[in-house]
């Protein structure tokens, strides 16, 4: 519970008295959930013994909290634990930043140096200028950082969304000065720098354990769902063969993690086409190209069941922004901002634009703003979420 409270992150102004009110309340109140739940089998001496236990309990997490604080100001203060830092942003609020962290370590931030498009800016005065905003990979690379603090500067947002993004600069952690950070309240405050508010930003990192279970969800369910709908789509097969004659499996080109390309399967719900029409043309729900019997695959999502086997070979996870053709990913990737960083991403058979209503022939810059949450808020549970919600929309029959 104090994990999932924020309490054993790493913070950047350590306190155990600024812990201490949300942590001891998590503990009352899961013991008097428990004491209640005790004392209603009416065993007085039972309560009193566990009331016991949870005052020694609280006792021994306050220590615990003091020793591990007091430790870690310890391997701040003597530059054992720090964090080379750039700061992203030059003005007169990143000087002021560069100076609190040049002179006080127990934030255990190394200030490596700062970006910003002019090299005269505030903050060279007092650290290292390290180039411009096109720079900072380089920058990030040279300084071997894993913070990017991002606060005043000459640095327009839309070029500052791209930098931070990049491959380099993606796993740092990422520290926000708010724009409005004078309008500072203890309650709306993450984290601090003197007396600056500091906002961690969480990107969620898919590797590790995380991948791991990811990745074995993805086998189990893919081959578990592929068996059972084994007679759907061999009836389905079927029904495309003789509306269509042969080619039942559709296989085309599609842009995965990282613009791999792949090649997507589905059941073909169109008559067929030669490779360039079929490549370069945008299909809609009223396209007279399609059959009655594409017209059922494609409101029941039947027509997508072969992409299991692209989820089993790795291609592809149950979850994920849809893959596209590479011909529209270059058309949308020029058109829209941020399209292409749908492809940090493994691409999936199903995804949280597609269950928020975005299927078919639907805006493309709102479906790259709802790819790209997913991938900025993934978690485990939202994946599980996103796979409920296809259930109903494919028992509802809402596909395309």
């Amino acid at each position: 519970m104090c994990n999932v409270g924020g309490h054993f992150r790493a913070r950047l102004h350590l306190s155990v008295l600024d812990d201490l009110p949300q942590l001891l309340s998590k503990i009352l109140v899961s013991a008097g959930v428990v004491a209640t739940a005790i004392a209603l089998r009416h065993d007085q001496q039972a309560v009193t013994t566990f009331l016991q236990n949870v005052a020694i309990g609280m006792g021994l997490v306050v220590a615990g909290r003091i020793a591990t604080t007091g430790l870690a100001r310890w391997a701040r203060r003597r530059r054992i634990a720090r964090h080379p830092t750039v700061l992203v942003g030059g003005g007169p609020l990143a000087a002021e930043i560069a100076q609190i962290l040049t002179r006080q370590p127990q934030y255990g931030l190394h200030l490596v140096g700062c970006i910003d498009n002019e090299p005269a800016c505030a903050a060279s005065a007092v650290t290292r200028w390290l180039g411009k905003l096109a720079d900072l990979d380089e920058a990030v690379r040279s300084g071997h950082a894993d913070v990017l603090m991002v606060a005043d500067g000459d640095v327009p947002e839309p070029e500052l969304l791209t930098a931070v993004r990049t491959p380099t600069c993606e796993p740092c952690d990422l520290l926000i000065v708010p724009r409005l950070h004078y309008f500072r309240t203890q309650a709306g405050t993450a984290d601090h720098i003197g007396s600056i508010p500091i906002m961690r930003i969480h990107t969620p990192k898919l590797r590790g354990l995380a991948r791991v279970i990811k990745r074995t969800i993805d086998l189990v369910l893919a081959g578990l769902t592929l068996v059972i709908s084994a007679p759907v789509l061999g009836a389905a097969a079927l029904a495309v063969r003789i509306e269509g004659g042969p080619g039942v499996i559709f296989s085309q080109p599609r842009v995965g993690q990282n613009g791999r390309l792949f090649n997507c399967l589905k059941l073909r719900t169109m008559r067929p086409a030669d490779e360039e029409d079929a490549a370069t043309t945008w299909s809609i729900a009223a396209d007279d190209r399609v059959g009655p019997v594409g017209r059922l695959l494609r409101r029941t999502s039947i027509d997508e069941l072969p992409q299991l086997w692209n989820v089993l070979r790795g291609d592809m996870t149950l979850v994920g922004p849809r893959p596209e053709r590479p011909h529209f990913v270059d058309k949308f990737s020029s058109e829209f901002e941020r399209y292409a960083y749908r492809h940090r991403a493994q691409v999936g058979l199903t995804g949280l634009a597609q269950v928020s209503g975005l299927r078919g022939d639907t805006p493309i810059a709102d479906r790259a703003r709802f790819d790209n949450y997913y991938i900025e808020n993934w978690s485990i549970w939202l994946d599980v979420k996103i796979l409920f919600r296809t259930i109903g929309e494919v028992f509802l029959a809402r596909g395309r």
